[in-house]
């Protein structure tokens, strides 16, 4: 069961990446305070600093035509696009997704967590050409985590290189994915090591160092441009 929820994700950010790669664009944002999101339906809460910005809400409507995908129709309408910021220039970008389980109708389980998250990654595949994926997984406290990391080319620019990852979990009332589309190392960094709370429980980074162990036959499949 492939869920077409999260590929809204990669629809929203095509139009942030493609202008933030062109030079001298410039992205609407919203002018208060750090990024963050804080959803107390499903239970869960993410941050970045204040050198990033949180973009104008109009790059991340729901109200836009999707393409045709596996899974309920349903998903679509329901998936909260809860956090987008960039920072830097290019700009790198953080989106952060959620699935309230009360809309969509039914309750996922661990069973359905890989299935949920390769969604996102297909989903980035209309907006960049994907190499050397790396797929992991982890825990934070009784949650278990999806991960993937990738090398990413925006299509069309063949300068424009990203990092792409994505870490998905799933909660009680609802599911939850974090993806950067980091422009330099340190802003990967930043996406992974900034604190995140699951269902009231606290963690220093949504993903730690030993989430993803590069194969060792390929040590650049996980290493940011």
């Amino acid at each position: 069961m492939k869920l077409s929820a999260v590929l809204l994700i990669a629809i929203c950010t095509l139009p942030l990446i493609a202008q933030s790669a062109a030079p001298g664009a410039a992205v609407p944002a919203t002018p208060a305070g750090p990024p963050a999101v804080n959803d107390t339906a499903i239970g869960f809460s993410y941050s970045l600093p204040a050198d990033w910005q949180s973009l104008a809400s109009a790059h991340v409507t729901p109200n836009v035509p999707y393409p045709t995908v596996e899974g309920p129709k349903k998903g679509n309408a329901c998936t909260q696009v809860e956090l987008t910021a960039r920072r830097g220039t290019p700009a790198s970008v953080v989106v952060v997704v959620a699935l309230p389980f009360g809309c969509y109708g039914q309750a996922l389980t661990d069973k359905n967590l890989a299935d949920f998250a390769a969604g996102a990654s297909e989903g980035l595949k209309q907006t960049f050409d994907v190499t050397n994926p790396v797929l992991g997984g982890y825990s934070l406290g009784s949650h278990n985590m999806w991960i993937e990391r990738a090398n990413g080319v925006v299509k069309g620019q063949p300068n424009a290189k990203y990092t792409l990852e994505i870490a998905c979990t799933l909660m009680q009332k609802g599911a939850a994915c974090w993806m950067a589309m980091a422009a330099d190392a340190a802003s990967l960094q930043t996406f992974e090591q900034e604190s995140v709370t699951l269902e009231g429980d606290a963690f220093e980074a949504i993903v730690p160092a030993t989430a993803i162990q590069a194969p060792a036959a390929a040590p650049a499949a996980i290493k940011p441009f």
